[in-house]
């Protein structure tokens, strides 16, 4: 479990990190998204025990980043954005390295095992240097997971990897995410939306909002909009959705038959689209909701803070 508790952090005359108040809870995969400069690595340094607070604090699984270090250390696995490596090292070595400085029991049945779940139990004779990128990102991964942590921070995690491997890692995620705490830094947003119970957005340094994905929708949305298709000319078919009380507006589509009607939420108006259409003679293809993607949320909450910053 992750706790944070008014989080600080400064460099000189600026805050990176401004009183940040969040929690993590175990089985959950909490997703932290922010632009560049928002603050997310300098957080995610200061709860591995990198960096220290400015002011306020928080907790790893129970015990305090700052007093108790140590004892988070042992409890926390870090990936960072870029990830420390031995190039002279094969896999096998690196990750013996650390078995040692963990003092880590059973080491060598460890390691076999933490590489074949990152998928490089045939690597694990090979040199870290004549890694791919991708590659080198998954021992990176290998490295955090080692000691089985309570608590998995992940920033970018996976950045440099092929689509193959970037299915492979998401589903390691999902799995380690059943039983750890996981914090995920990514700027992929559909990751974020496919791997999260839980997304925070950062900007300047404070937290935007934190919601569910489905729930940061809804939020924004503020009309439920749906995706309509008939087969042929649909520009009869707009004037008569347009005339149905409680329509707010209606789009027509860049293809034959395609057009967009919303309403207000609470008020469900497709039963009556879809008699009109069957009415008009028209045949019904598709009928299906449209949601706000992350990205759109993600532009609206960044851009209306930096407005209101800016006011």
């Amino acid at each position: 479990m992750i706790r944070a508790n008014e989080l600080s952090k400064n460099f000189g005359d600026r805050r990176a990190v401004d009183g940040l108040n969040f929690e993590a809870k175990q089985g959950e995969i909490l997703g932290f998204l922010g632009p560049n400069g928002a603050g997310k690595t300098t957080t995610m340094r200061m709860l591995t025990g990198y960096m220290p607070p400015t002011s306020g604090t928080a907790t790893i699984a129970g015990y305090d980043i700052v007093t108790e270090s140590l004892e988070v250390r042992k409890r926390v696995g870090y990936l960072p954005e870029t990830v420390p490596l031995y190039t002279d090292m094969t896999l096998y070595e690196y990750l013996k390295f650390f078995a040692d400085l963990r003092h880590l029991p059973n080491a060598e049945d460890t390691i076999m095992d933490t590489l074949e779940m990152v998928n490089l139990i045939d690597r694990a004779d090979g040199y870290i240097g004549n890694l791919s990128k991708g590659m080198r990102q998954r021992i990176g991964l290998a490295q955090a997971l080692l000691h089985r942590p309570e608590v998995l921070i992940l920033d970018e995690p996976t950045i440099g990897l092929d689509p193959a491997q970037i299915i492979e890692v998401r589903k390691l995620i999902r799995e380690v995410g059943k039983e750890r705490t996981v914090l995920l830094s990514t700027h992929i947003l559909s990751e974020a939306q496919q791997l999260c119970n839980r997304i925070l957005i950062i900007n300047k340094g404070k937290i935007v909002v934190e919601d569910t994905p489905e729930n940061l929708q809804a939020r924004l949305a503020g009309s439920e909009r749906v995706q309509l298709r008939v087969r042929g000319e649909a520009d009869e078919l707009v004037e008569k959705i347009r005339k149905i009380n409680g329509i707010q507006e209606v789009i027509v589509g860049q293809d034959e038959g395609s057009l967009e009607f919303q309403f207000a939420p609470g008020n469900d108006l497709r039963p009556e689209v879809a008699r009109i259409v069957i009415g008009a003679k028209y045949d019904l293809l598709e009928m299906r909701p449209i949601n706000l993607s992350l990205e759109e949320i993600f532009l609206e909450l960044t851009q209306n803070e930096g407005n209101r910053a800016g006011e």
